[in-house]
């Protein structure tokens, strides 16, 4: 059962990067609103691990995010950086190209607010196309498909969560019991999604991103029990981990939601739309599994014993590596 997994760690192993980093991909954040007719107040968040920021800068095609920033900080996972404009009349930002250096080498989306006059424009940068012309006549926010699209691509891109996906996927032994723990884990990550990203609950980054780095190593073991023949409670109850675990991965994805700024008017729109997003990524994956499954059922290829066991040990090295670099951060040794 366990042949054509060999395929989907190679995958993982692209995913992860030469520093096996877990989930990375928190969108950075620009908001630019007009304070004064001719003053604008710029705000840049970018995700950060530990000390560790990747390189990231926006510009505008005036320049007027050249010079040093007003204030530079570090909270809560993230740089910040702001700047005061006083920009020369008849100098507007309608019209102006934003873009990110940097963003085409990453796979971390960009939330872009900006507020002008009465004008509004939400829109999200993505790494395949990092620029874009300001166009304020159309005050539009954020499509929908943008918040569907941001849902799908947090989960799909976040070989932590994939990896303990898997992990649950390789313990269950029949189609009923992966139902339950399946709808188990989404009805878990589902509530603690929405308590975090409206505030309700708030962990530190580094201790979530520890504890669910922890998580993947905790169900590796498991795996290799059940490939045993062995039993324990999460091979006998594997809903009840899948929803224990499912609270703590519903808060890293509620990161993708919680730096954006929204309204709480928006917020609860782009809440829905993300965990859609999130679900159908999520179900795209247990889908793809299953049908690998099927097909190298179907052609009956014998894989050879260490090839069949790589993706278990696959989980337990990421999951493992993942909580020595996160505990090294939570703990400043990182």
């Amino acid at each position: 059962m366990m042949r054509w997994l060999v395929l989907l760690a190679a995958l993982f192993g692209l995913c992860a990067g030469s520093s096996a980093r877990a989930h990375e991909v928190r969108p950075a954040y620009l908001e630019i609103d007009q304070t004064a007719p001719a003053a604008y107040h710029v705000i840049w968040k970018q995700p950060v691990m530990g000390e560790v920021a990747i390189h990231l800068a926006p510009h505008l095609s005036s320049g007027w995010l050249e010079g040093p920033p007003a204030d530079q900080y570090a909270t809560g996972g993230f740089l910040i950086r702001t700047w005061n404009i006083q920009a020369k009349p008849p100098a507007k930002l309608d019209g102006q190209t934003v873009s990110i250096e940097g963003l085409q080498d990453t796979i971390t989306d960009v939330f872009v607010r900006i507020r002008v006059a009465g004008q509004r424009l939400d829109t999200i940068v993505r790494p395949e196309a990092p620029s874009f012309r300001i166009a304020l006549g159309g005050g539009q926010g954020a499509t929908i498909s943008a918040f569907l699209l941001l849902g799908v691509e947090h989960i799909l891109t976040g070989p932590d969560h994939l990896l303990f996906l898997l992990g649950l996927l390789l313990i269950v032994r029949d189609v009923r019991m992966l139902v339950k723990t399946v709808s188990a884990f989404t009805l878990a990550h589902s509530l603690t999604l929405a308590a975090a990203t409206l505030g309700l609950i708030d962990l530190p980054t580094s201790l979530l991103n520890a504890l669910i780095a922890l998580s993947i190593l905790f169900v590796a073991p498991e795996v290799i029990r059940a490939q045993r023949g062995e039993t324990s409670l999460t091979i006998r109850y594997p809903w009840v981990v899948a929803f224990g675990f499912g609270l703590l991965h519903g808060m890293g994805f509620a990161s993708g939601l919680t730096t954006l700024g929204l309204e709480k008017g928006a917020l609860l729109g782009a809440l829905v739309l993300f965990n859609v997003g999130v679900e159908i990524g999520q179900l795209a994956f247990i889908a793809l599994v299953l049908a690998l499954i099927r097909a190298f059922r179907l052609m009956e290829i014998r894989w050879p014993r260490p090839i069949q066991l790589a993706p278990t040990y696959a989980i337990g090295v990421f999951g493992a590596t993942w909580t020595l670099q996160y505990s090294a951060a939570l703990f400043g040794l990182g």
